[in-house]
């Protein structure tokens, strides 16, 4: 994706930050001899300690028809993206502008992991990593414990295969109008606000999580 310089991640610290509060996304795994890439929505788990850049963990059903592809060209991409919103072109025009010459555009944060897939098959691989998940989706319990041979999961650990991916580096977007002058992102702002979409609150809060001096993102 095109990461313009006032779009970028200030540092690792805030593409990290972000993304700790997502677990849901779309994973690229090319495809075989020419064909379309595979595009599998899925649950993860991010774990920011393993290497520089961290892991993500998560499975798939064993019949899912891109484990072919995946164990061929097992460098992938795990897409996130979240707080956005459609910015109408009147709230972008700038201040010396008629109203009608504004641009529309939309406003998103995006966080890609590139990455190594390793594909776990051995069950007490794959029921480790099911307890990862669980520690990091039910962090409160109330599931029965996942082991080989233990019902009632081990009878399902066969169906499934677990993916581990090594990060190997992180795109990072953050799109808020932080090219605008502060006068207009303050704006957008309050017309966010204003309208209340859905998802409106969140691209707000990212946007005045942007701002700085100068209408630069804090810490540019």
């Amino acid at each position: 994706m095109l990461i313009h310089p006032w779009d970028a991640a200030v540092d690792d610290a805030e593409w990290r930050t972000w993304l700790a509060g997502r677990d849901f996304g779309q994973l690229a795994v090319n495809g075989l001899d020419g064909e379309p890439p595979f595009v599998q929505p899925v649950h993860f788990a991010y774990d920011p300690a393993p290497g520089a850049r961290g892991e993500a963990v998560l499975h798939l059903a064993r019949p899912n028809p891109l484990w072919a592809a995946l164990e061929a060209s097992p460098r992938v991409t795990l897409s996130v993206v979240d707080d956005y919103a459609f910015v109408p072109g009147p709230w972008h025009a700038l201040p010396d502008q008629p109203a009608e010459h504004g641009t529309p555009t939309s406003y998103y944060a995006a966080v890609q992991l590139l990455a190594v897939a390793h594909v776990l098959d051995d069950p007490q691989e794959k029921a480790e990593l099911l307890r990862r998940q669980l520690g990091h989706f039910q962090p409160d319990g109330g599931t029965a414990p996942v082991a080989p041979g233990e019902a009632p999961f081990g009878r399902m650990l066969p169906g499934i295969r677990g993916v581990r991916l090594e990060v190997t580096d992180v795109r990072a977007k953050f799109k808020f109008g932080g090219n605008k002058p502060e006068e207009v992102q303050h704006r957008v702002t309050g017309l966010l606000a204003e309208r209340a979409a859905p998802r409106d609150a969140g691209a707000r809060a990212q946007q005045l999580r942007r701002l700085g001096a100068g209408g630069k993102p804090a810490g540019a």
